[in-house]
């Protein structure tokens, strides 16, 4: 089958290689479609998972299913789906709560075991979920990053009425700010240094948006009766935003850690007013389980505004030039790789 694989940071190599092989309990599933997620993005630039490379990277997708295993009983050849990427062992107690990031064994597909930027993919057949009727492939692949908000709204537990400020309006910033809304959130505040985006959070649902940062502070008072913001959700990995969001919640707000940083990146936390004002702070970053299948369902009934994230698209052959053009054009929230 025809792959493309990361073999080092930027440098992507086309290649043929085996055909997955699959067990009693598996799929092997025809992709069609894969989105480049900002994880993607992080490991093709070298800083993220490089220890894993040579790689195939991809973990946004869609696809059908071409075989699957004796064992198999929910599954039929040629049916649309998507599939849970985070494999972990099912019985430990990080499983069983549905906390797999956790579990001692966990694999991610694209990540730590190779991906979706290749013609077939194997899954556990447990993890594969059927597509609904009528949704298209384009919205179908963005089921994995829907559930990483959907999941991130549930840890920080927002409730109707709550202020939000999400920092940053890149594609998972725009989607955090559609599931808050959906939630019930209010006022829902946008910062980015990006006007093109900023509109195009107004457009997601955003009440508010702010491209300068000396503005920030006072936008987000102005906007809470001066009490700060309810719920503060990082959704760049930029230490100098976690630093900002200890200073935009309100007295006993919420900090929900989001974006991804380096792993030698470290946050002064004022401990004592965390203590005092009974502060929190939550890590959050992968959909997994039932966040997977109530994503889908939300994009399948058209809860999310989708077109900015289906508007761009590469074959593979071309999957170089779609990573090496992604960033400069910022009004392209997703871009996907079509198989």
């Amino acid at each position: 089958m025809k792959t493309a694989v990361l073999i080092a940071p930027q440098c992507f190599e086309l290649r043929d290689v085996p055909m997955p092989v699959i067990g009693p309990e598996d799929a092997l599933i025809r992709v069609s479609r894969t989105g480049i997620c900002g994880t993607d993005v992080h490991i093709f630039n070298g800083h993220y998972a490089a220890d894993r490379l040579p790689l195939i990277p991809g973990h946004e997708f869609c696809g059908v299913v071409a075989a699957y295993g004796v064992n198999v009983k929910h599954l039929t050849e040629g049916q649309r789906v998507v599939a849970d990427i985070n494999i972990g062992c099912g019985t430990c107690y990080w499983c069983r709560r549905n906390e797999i990031l956790n579990c001692p064994t966990m694999t991610q597909v694209g990540i730590g075991r190779d991906g979706a930027f290749a013609e077939y993919v194997a899954m556990p057949a447990r993890l594969v979920i059927p597509a609904p009727v009528g949704i298209s492939d384009a919205v179908l692949a963005l089921t994995e990053p829907v559930a990483c908000v959907v999941r991130a709204a549930r840890k920080a537990q927002v409730s109707f009425g709550q202020s939000v400020v999400v920092l940053g309006a890149g594609p998972i910033g725009n989607l955090h700010v559609q599931m808050m809304r959906l939630v019930g959130a209010a006022p829902i505040i946008v910062a980015d240094l990006s006007e093109d985006r900023c509109q195009m959070a107004r457009v997601a649902g955003a009440d508010a948006t702010v491209s300068d940062p000396d503005q920030l502070h006072a936008r987000v008072m102005a906007l809470t009766q001066g009490r700060g913001a309810d719920v503060v959700i990082e959704s760049v990995g930029s230490p100098r935003l976690y630093a900002t969001a200890q200073t935009l919640i309100r007295k006993g707000g919420h900090i929900a850690f989001f974006g991804l940083t380096g792993p030698d990146q470290s946050l002064h936390v004022d401990i004592l007013r965390t203590i005092l004002e009974e502060n929190s702070l939550k890590g959050s970053v992968a959909g997994m389980g039932e966040d997977m299948h109530d994503a889908l369902t939300l994009l399948a009934h058209g809860r999310f505004k989708t077109d900015a994230f289906t508007a761009a698209s590469y074959p593979l052959d071309d999957i170089q030039t779609a990573f090496e053009t992604l960033a400069a054009r910022p009004t392209d929230l997703k871009t996907q790789i079509l198989l």
